[in-house]
């Protein structure tokens, strides 16, 4: 399992994990696309844009690796924000290939990528 070195491990101040420290012997959890309703609290909609800025801040619009992110905080996004970059893709692959939708991101959370380099 890669790990993503310099990605922030978790929300500051919040138990919001945002990597996990090992992988899984049984294997990696499953990524699946979460349903997020418009009466999520608050603190449940900073850790999503939370982490999709340090997924923007550490990849870009390149694929990344899934690596050591938390399966839990991708479902949040995967298949909106977060999709396959690959095909097929194995949704309990650590080795899984995902890559950023950014008009889609940039429209689900403009405050994430104002004052933000769009090159």
């Amino acid at each position: 399992m890669l790990k993503h070195r310099g990605f922030p491990g978790r929300l500051p101040g919040t138990d919001f994990q945002f990597t996990i420290r090992r992988d899984n012997p049984r294997g990696a959890t499953p990524i699946v696309a979460r349903q997020r309703y418009a009466d999520r609290r608050a603190p449940d909609r900073r850790a999503d844009a939370a982490f999709l800025a340090a997924l923007w801040d550490h990849f870009g619009d390149a694929p990344f690796e899934r690596g050591n992110l938390d399966a839990g905080r991708l479902s949040w996004l995967f298949g909106r924000e977060v999709v396959p970059a690959e095909d097929p893709f194995d949704p309990t692959s650590y080795d899984a290939m995902l890559r950023i939708d950014v008009a889609r991101a940039r429209a689900s959370f403009p405050e994430v990528f104002e004052g933000r380099d769009w090159a």
